[in-house]
């Protein structure tokens, strides 16, 4: 039993846990990575540094738009690939795949100097707030190649059974960030400039590891002569789409609520919008990292056409993520006021702010775990489509119609119920995905697992 892989093994909640457990913890703390940036922005620079990172979230979040769609829509397809025993086609496809990555990287550069003069132009902001925001996101560009490889790299890595390298490499960048935010900001005085030096060269730890990994021709996966092929990039790209339009969305809907902030409190609520968008981050983290550490599987039973073992994963799967739900919504109600001021001390009017907000936001961890679930199982089983409507419809229409609407009604804490309003929407429409396709996926039947 010990010299099965894990794909050959029986589908229970230790090898379940197992394989995804590293992955968790490499997603929570990738998360780290931006709280730590503003642990430290808030601390050693002040709020209205802190507020800027949240408006250079949108800009950001096309780069993580784009990198997540080729790393989620690209392993399924390679790992299906596996499941059919395909094995050397899909290492042609891998290869193919990570220099696209990198390509498009390139591009993304280059298109974001170009606009950067003009990003920020139109919001209002004060002179202060404006000049951060273009020093970090100046600064952040410079990383976007090491960027998208990071994504590619870490998904690849857990594809390849090396979960746990993946999940060292994290620390590791984790820790570099954490040591050169403080050596930057406190000790070289490079202000926000050296919070996105520090952040980018975190990253840059998977990107080198993983050319050196897959360099080598004893990983499962690894380089070889790629081969051009249309359809591959077409399916990971339609695969990861829903993916993409999460990450993409996500910055427009950031967008929202800073514009929507700025309108009723000023950039102290985009100041609290951050705080609590830390702690949100933080929790789907950790249905990220588990969706991310099963997707393999999904993708390979999939392929092998295994009934059995793919209805008992989905079933063990919204188990576990009904339990994680119940542990984070206790812990973040119990623990609003001392994440909070770690950011902000209590006699800064940001600090109010949050606290109110994340106790109402909190709400939404009971239905975020199913949702990110539910996109990422569709994704790895192949149907893009579905996946990508759930994703849009709860990171985007849903959202809309929220933002639009309760802040009409009940003002600033209108803004705050925006979030749990759509993710109860999207929980909605996740159940009934679920509920139509459970025949079509060899028999999965989601209504004895719910």
């Amino acid at each position: 039993m010990e010299n099965q892989n894990v794909y050959e093994k029986p589908v229970t909640l230790k090898n379940v846990l197992k394989f995804a457990v590293p992955t968790i913890a490499m997603t929570v703390f990738m998360s780290f990575y931006t709280m730590v940036d503003g642990l430290f922005v808030s601390n050693l620079i002040g709020t209205d540094a802190l507020s800027a990172i949240n408006l250079t979230a949108p800009m950001i979040q096309l780069v993580t738009a784009i990198s997540t769609m080729l790393a989620t829509g690209g392993s399924a397809v390679i790992m299906k690939k596996m499941g059919e025993q395909k094995v050397e086609e899909a290492r042609e496809d891998f290869t193919f795949l990570i220099l696209v990555n990198v390509l498009v990287g390139i591009v993304m550069c280059a298109a974001g100097y170009l606009a950067l003069d003009h990003i920020f132009g139109g919001m209002n902001l004060s002179l202060e707030v404006e000049r951060y925001c273009v020093e970090y996101l100046s600064r952040y560009l410079v990383f976007t190649v090491p960027i998208l490889l990071m994504n590619n790299f870490t998904l690849y890595m857990i594809a390849s059974e090396k979960a746990n390298l993946s999940l060292i490499c994290s620390v590791m960048g984790g820790v570099l960030n954490m040591v050169l935010d403080y050596v930057f900001i406190a000790g070289f005085g490079m202000g926000i400039s050296g919070a996105a030096i520090a952040t980018g060269l975190g990253y840059s730890v998977t990107a080198v590891v993983g050319l050196f990994v897959f360099g080598r021709k004893k990983s499962l996966l690894h380089f070889k002569k790629p081969v051009f092929r249309g359809r591959v990039l077409v399916r990971a790209a339609s695969n990861g789409c829903s993916e993409m339009a999460t990450a993409l969305v996500t910055g427009i809907v950031t967008m929202m609520f800073n514009w929507t902030m700025l309108h009723y409190v000023g950039e102290d609520g985009v100041a609290a919008v951050t705080i609590i968008m830390y702690v949100l981050m933080f929790v789907s983290s950790l249905y990220t990292g588990y969706s991310y550490g099963v997707a393999p599987m999904l993708s390979y039973y999939y392929g092998e056409q295994n009934r059995e073992k793919l209805k008992k994963l989905v079933s063990l799967s919204l188990k576990v993520i009904a339990g994680i739900s119940l542990v984070t919504v206790a812990a973040s109600f119990l623990l609003t006021k001392p994440l909070v001021s770690v950011f902000a001390r209590p006699d800064n009017p940001v600090y109010d702010l949050a606290v109110t907000g994340n106790r109402i936001c909190s709400i939404a961890l009971f239905f975020i775990g199913f949702n990110i679930f539910a996109s990422g199982m569709f994704t790895a089983l192949s149907n893009g489509v579905v996946s990508a409507v759930l994703a849009f419809s709860r990171s985007f229409v849903f959202m809309l119609i929220t933002m639009l609407v309760l802040p009409l009604i009940l003002g600033v804490k209108g803004i705050w119920l925006a979030t749990p309003g759509a993710e109860l929407m999207a929980l909605a429409l996740s159940a009934f995905m679920f509920l139509k396709y459970r025949k079509r996926y060899y028999g999965i039947d989601c209504t004895s697992s719910i």
